[in-house]
């Protein structure tokens, strides 16, 4: 499916709802990543019910233990298109009795898609039709291209606009969760930081307490490439392979398990809850440069 306006053209996929194609017609330029698999096959998945790992992949509810994922099932489920035009796409995942052996809540997750001049705005809207209070964590992960022509990644910035300086902490690399003891400073110049490996030597850097409400991509002369505008989000993470042309600006509502952490997904900390009946509602918005 595409939606198309004078800047910008959107591809999308009905497998996870994924937009595997932005690309910026004023400039002839990718935007989103292609996913190539020798880095990284994905483009822009939805996160849910989880963003990235639980401890020892399983999470606990009511006393039953059941298998979880790495960012959950919905990238790798089929959506319905439910609503389309040529600037507007709504997308739906329905529970099922194949997302209950590892999900136990009757849902309905829709993503929203609407082009607006040179913003991709992307909204999700979670349903609990369960009887209980229903959990879970919803990220964003889309990935951009930052290295083009005769740039490289390392050669590029990151940009938080108004920030001087930001706390991150990393992942421990054999389990997938957080090492809340890594905190570090991510010191900025003008709100800019210089692309390095060492960014992500902990694979992710993840951002928590709302730190970052919009994040950019820079080319090597401090231009923007492609940012992302989260206002009210939680949790943010950058990631990106080494090597790789793309860098990853990730809006999380939630996030992975800190190291260890065992107990019932009611008290995990930053967890969405949602009562019987009720909707959870979050939007943020890609922006080309």
């Amino acid at each position: 499916m595409k939606l198309e306006n004078e800047r910008l053209c959107i591809e999308i996929v009905e497998r996870g709802a994924e937009a595997v194609r932005i690309y910026d017609k004023k400039k002839n330029q990718e935007i989103l990543w292609d996913g190539k698999p020798e880095f990284w096959k994905r483009h822009s998945p939805i996160l849910f019910p989880n963003v990235g790992k639980t401890w020892n992949n399983t999470v606990l509810f009511n006393g039953i233990q059941y298998p979880s994922y790495q960012h959950g099932f919905a990238r790798d489920n089929d959506f319905l298109c439910v609503k389309s035009d040529k600037t507007e796409a709504v997308w739906l995942l329905r529970s099922s009795d194949e997302t209950k052996e590892v999900y136990p809540f009757d849902f309905e997750l829709y993503i929203t898609y609407t082009l607006e001049k040179n913003r991709l705005h992307v909204k999700w809207k979670v349903k609990n039709h369960s009887e209980e209070t229903m959990y879970f964590t919803i990220g964003g992960h889309p990935a951009f291209w930052c290295a083009q022509d005769a740039e490289s990644r390392n050669e590029c910035f990151l940009k938080f606009p108004g920030k001087e300086s930001l706390e991150y902490i990393g992942v421990d690399l054999s389990t997938g969760t957080a090492l809340p003891e890594t905190k570090k400073t991510l010191f900025l110049k003008e709100g800019f930081c210089k692309i390095t490996d060492k960014l992500f030597e902990l694979d992710t850097m993840i951002f928590d307490g709302g730190q970052i409400e919009e994040a950019w991509l820079c080319h090597k002369d401090g231009t923007p490439f492609a940012g992302v505008v989260c206002k009210g989000f939680p949790n943010f993470g950058i990631w990106s392979v080494k090597g790789s042309p793309f860098v990853c600006l990730e809006p999380w509502a939630g996030r992975c398990d800190d190291k260890g952490f065992d107990e019932d997904i009611s008290q995990k900390p930053g967890i969405n809850q949602v009562e019987a009946g009720e909707i959870f509602q979050k939007e943020y918005t890609i922006v080309v440069g």
